[in-house]
């Protein structure tokens, strides 16, 4: 089968150098698997770290991919709960199932777990013609969601489902601040706030900001300038007066990290929750501990989700209320220039890939 493969990194990020189409063996399913093919798969910053061979060496040669969607051709014998020809969507952690965390329902804090095309390897992803998973680790795609819709949700949305209800326990009524509104993840930040009813400013550049509020939020604000924080800030105390409440934000949404961090501490109100995840943009950050101990904010760490959240978030999908929304469609010829923009960021919401 026909499959992007990489067999070194790429430090200075010229990914036309190492991305090559490749014929690799197809794949056979072990008693426990499915193999389906591949209509579509998603970018994610992930491939992006994979390819600079950081922040950790991934296995070569490599072929990327943790989001991919197609139709069932082959299961295991041990397989019950999927057939040949359903429509599947990937979830991409890939946990020992057994272990305390698995058992207690924390899959995404396996001490084994490995984030499929990401840490999987040799030559085991999602850019490929045939894919191979555990039964586990695939979702029915509902009738009415495309290959594709499902494809641009899997890893962010079930990210962004976990961030906000299963780690914040966001509730209606609240303030909540979504760094990076237009972006994959902010895309689905934004309408799961809203589905649950808060007030949602979004942040993202100057000729993003009309896309975040086509999305619902309420406000969006450009977080390039220098004095961003002081415009949510406004916004937080106008929203306070007819609340009858205090100004600042409930919950903050992040997961771009860089220099923003300490700006998103100060806006949190006393006792508020900040949830990280990805750190597009920088994870090596300064804290001003004072933001935390005298507002006893919670600080709160994410990483991905849980089978049944991707569930959830695609039966949303399915009934209208979310939306994925797709920036742009390549085929793997096209690898390079679609890694590139995602890297610099021109795009509004997820880029995809086709074998062909």
């Amino acid at each position: 089968m026909k499959a992007l493969v990489y067999e070194e990194y790429a430090p200075d990020d010229n990914y036309a150098r190492i991305l090559k189409i490749k014929e690799v063996p197809d794949p056979k399913p072990r008693s426990h698997e499915v193999v389906f093919k591949v209509n579509v798969a998603g970018l994610n910053h992930d491939d992006i770290w994979g390819m600079r061979g950081r922040p950790l060496q991934i296995p070569l040669p490599h072929i990327s991919g943790t989001d991919a969607a197609g139709e069932v051709t082959a299961v295991g014998e041990d397989v019950t709960t999927v057939k040949i020809g359903d429509r599947v969507v990937s979830h991409g952690n890939l946990s020992c199932r057994v272990c305390t965390a698995c058992t207690d329902g924390r899959e995404y804090d396996c001490r084994t777990r490995k984030i499929w095309g990401f840490q999987t390897g040799p030559l085991w992803g999602g850019y490929c013609e045939y894919a191979h998973l555990p039964e586990v680790n695939v979702v029915k795609i509902p009738e009415n969601v495309s290959c594709e819709e499902a494809a641009a949700s899997s890893m962010v949305m079930v990210t962004s489902w976990h961030m906000l209800i299963g780690r914040a326990k966001i509730k209606p009524g609240q303030t909540v601040l979504i760094m990076g509104g237009a972006s994959g993840m902010g895309t689905f930040g934004i309408q799961i706030a809203k589905l649950y009813g808060c007030d949602v400013i979004a942040t993202a550049s100057q000729n993003k900001l009309d896309d975040c509020l086509k999305l619902g939020a309420d406000f969006a604000v450009d977080h390039r300038k220098e004095d961003w924080d002081k415009e949510v800030f406004t916004i937080t105390k106008d929203l306070a007066k007819k609340k009858g409440a205090k100004p600042g934000v409930d919950v903050v949404y992040e997961h771009i990290g860089g220099s923003h961090w300490n700006k998103e501490l100060a806006l949190l109100k006393y006792g508020a929750t900040i949830v990280t995840t990805g750190a597009t943009t920088g994870y090596d950050v300064q804290t001003d501990l004072r933001h935390i101990f005298f507002k006893g904010i919670n600080v709160l760490g994410s990483t991905q989700g849980t089978r049944s959240e991707l569930v959830d978030g695609l039966y949303w999908l399915s009934q209208g209320k979310i939306k994925a929304i797709i920036d742009s469609i390549h085929t793997f010829e096209n690898a390079a220039e679609a890694h590139t923009k995602m890297l610099k960021g021109n795009l509004v919401g997820k880029i995809l890939m086709r074998p062909n």
